[in-house]
């Protein structure tokens, strides 16, 4: 399963532009759901990132440069691929 992660409509509308699957969108995560081989969309914090890894999904963040004058903004997703959105792949490890 690919699961995005957002409450913001134009993080959602966003991602479903992208060549992706999307299977279940919500706003929040229960990390119960997530199996081996799902992969989890979204701006997770880290904690949350290593406990969906924990469970043997993959993580991908959407990533947004977003500049001063935008921040605290609900952003379009004209206005994401304007700032240069994009989707990376991270792995996350708590050391301690």
């Amino acid at each position: 399963m690919n699961y995005l992660i957002s409450r913001h409509p134009g993080a959602i509308a966003w991602c479903q532009r992208q060549p992706l699957v999307i299977d279940v969108i919500l706003p929040h995560l229960d990390p119960v759901f997530i199996c081996t081989g799902d992969w989890v969309i979204g701006t997770l914090p880290l904690p949350m990132v290593a406990e969906v890894q924990r469970f043997g999904a993959r993580y991908l963040h959407l990533s947004v440069p977003v500049p001063p004058e935008l921040r605290g903004q609900e952003l379009s997703a004209d206005q994401l691929e304007q700032l240069g959105a994009s989707l990376i792949e991270y792995r996350v490890e708590a050391l301690a």
